[in-house]
């Protein structure tokens, strides 16, 4: 077991996968709020803690706009129409049709993936995650936002350094020891109930390609991503953190890795590590945040921490939400 002074005491993942039946692997029935998933390793401690990263007072939006993946690597997930009408000459309304919540900047709610082999988190049965029931839905972390300490790991920097940068058009798988080395590289520690951020450069590579050559990046399936591992799960669960967040698609490479071992068990997503991370740790995942701002600021004034706010749409059942993130500095 794992203690910090104060908190509560959990197990590690190890001792996860020691844990009986449906329960092996997974953190169900381990956190006071059974919804609220990982970021209740956030304590009111840790929150004020975070406000020390307050260093400059400049503050930085995380989300790109809602229409800037159009084409995007989604297969169905187009931008919305945005209709403005007026019902007289002094006034003016709006909204969207064909919104779809995860088609931008966004974080995953843990209705977003139920797990092949033991369900949706928490043992919530299939037939309460439909529109209108509460159950795991994303108003969970709108009710009570997510909030603390962020930290980025400038994987794009570290590696350009390096003088090999990320092949993005091939879609590079990115190992758990290349984020280590990073976070080294960088002489920064992570704590309990940080929200990791990974900047790997994807996005802004992404769009400034031509229509057709997004429509060809889509086609190829191919996407930079973490590399599908048990270390990395193992990893994220043993350092608390509390989400998971980063400058491209799936967070996860597309497509898995062919040593993926979740090939079996998450046939369903052809190995991916959503099923572990959302379904069995209850860990909420961003995706196409927008990094490039905050970490060409924070290689400037050398601190890779920040205080970060996620506030998703108060959707009651929503499966996702745009993530409007902000990052104080």
């Amino acid at each position: 077991m794992t203690s910090f002074a104060g908190d509560a005491t959990y197990p590690t993942f190890a001792e996860l996968l020691e844990r009986e039946g449906a329960l092996a692997g997974t953190s169900w029935r381990l956190f006071p709020d059974a919804t609220r998933g990982t970021p209740s390793f956030i304590t009111r401690r840790a929150v004020l803690d975070a406000s020390s990263c307050i260093r400059t007072g400049t503050a930085f939006g995380l989300d790109y706009p809602a229409d800037a993946f159009d084409p995007g690597m989604s297969l169905k997930r187009g931008a919305p129409r945005h209709t403005i009408y007026s019902s007289h000459p002094a006034h003016r309304d709006d909204y969207l049709d064909g919104y779809y919540l995860q088609g931008s900047t966004q974080i995953d709610g843990l209705r977003h993936r139920r797990a092949d082999d033991v369900g949706f988190y928490n043992g919530t049965p299939d037939d309460r995650i439909r529109e209108g029931t509460p159950d795991l839905g994303i108003q969970e972390w709108a009710d009570n936002p997510i909030a603390g300490r962020g930290v980025l790991v400038d994987l794009d920097g570290y590696r350009t350094s390096q003088g090999a940068p990320i092949d993005h058009a091939g879609g590079e798988p990115l190992d758990l020891s290349l984020i280590k080395a990073a976070i080294q590289a960088q002489s920064v520690s992570l704590r309990q109930g940080d929200i990791l951020m990974l900047h790997t450069g994807w996005c802004e590579w992404f769009l400034t390609l031509t229509p057709e050559e997004k429509q060809r990046t889509r086609d190829s399936r191919r996407a930079t991503g973490v590399a599908q591992s048990r270390e990395f799960v193992a990893w994220a669960w043993n350092h608390r953190l509390a989400l998971l967040a980063a400058d491209n698609f799936a967070l996860e490479c597309l497509p898995a890795v062919s040593a993926s071992p979740y090939v079996k068990s998450a046939f369903n997503d052809h190995g991916m590590m959503h099923q572990q991370l959302l379904a069995k740790l209850g860990m909420p995942l961003g995706e196409l945040w927008r990094l490039g701002p905050l970490a060409r600021h924070m290689n400037a004034t050398r601190h890779w921490d920040a205080f970060i706010t996620i506030k998703p749409l108060n959707l009651t059942g929503g499966t996702g939400s745009p993530a409007n993130a902000t990052a104080l500095t």
